[in-house]
């Protein structure tokens, strides 16, 4: 075997062995935070999206899922970015610091009843969670997305989603597929596509 292989397969392992565990041990959590999104969007409320680096990837791709479609085509579901208003975030890490980038989006645009999830490898990014004290104090909903032990944010959330992998890769890649996971059940709970 090249070392080309021996790479290829090692890491393709690693992956499936995350994918196992996260399979074995998040589906009563994922059931949880997907019955809060459906009785928030129920309820004429939005989900908002927010995380650093890769994590903000995710919270932008997330955010387009909903308000655009997963992949039939059906009515829009009010979801939100909070990382993508480069004027707000340059202003806000300027006038304020990189520690309140989130929270202060969180208190201009959140409302009551509202979901806030949080995303985060390590769970220990401060804006990620000064924003989900944030939302808890105006009673929004917080949620988060995390992996290794769930680190500062977990206790924040309600629930937090922890991917049980020390590997920041392989928990991005399951914040990706748990996530679009999450949009296409929500989308079926919601009555907007069919469960085909």
């Amino acid at each position: 075997m090249t070392a080309l292989e021996d790479y290829f397969n090692s890491n393709l392992d690693s992956h499936a062995d995350v994918l196992a565990r996260t399979k074995a041990e998040c589906v009563e959590t994922f059931s949880h935070m997907l019955a809060g999104w459906v009785a928030a969007i129920r309820d004429g409320n939005k989900i908002v999206f927010f995380g650093n680096g890769g994590s903000a990837s995710d919270a932008q791709h997330l955010a387009t899922e909903m308000s655009v479609k997963l992949k039939d085509d059906r009515a829009p579901i009010a979801g939100l970015a909070l990382t993508t208003d480069t004027s707000a975030l340059t202003a806000i890490g300027n006038d304020y610091g990189f520690d309140y980038l989130f929270e202060r989006q969180v208190r201009a645009l959140g409302k009551p009843g509202d979901i806030a999830v949080g995303i985060s490898t390590s769970g220990n990014s401060e804006n990620v969670n000064r924003a989900l004290v944030a939302a808890a104090e105006i009673g929004m909903v917080p949620m988060g997305l995390t992996g290794r032990d769930g680190g500062k944010m977990a206790p924040l959330c309600d629930p937090a989603l922890i991917i049980p992998s020390d590997i920041t890769a392989h928990i991005q890649e399951m914040h990706i597929t748990l996530g679009h996971m999450l949009i296409g059940a929500l989308e079926i709970e919601l009555g907007l596509v069919s469960n085909s």
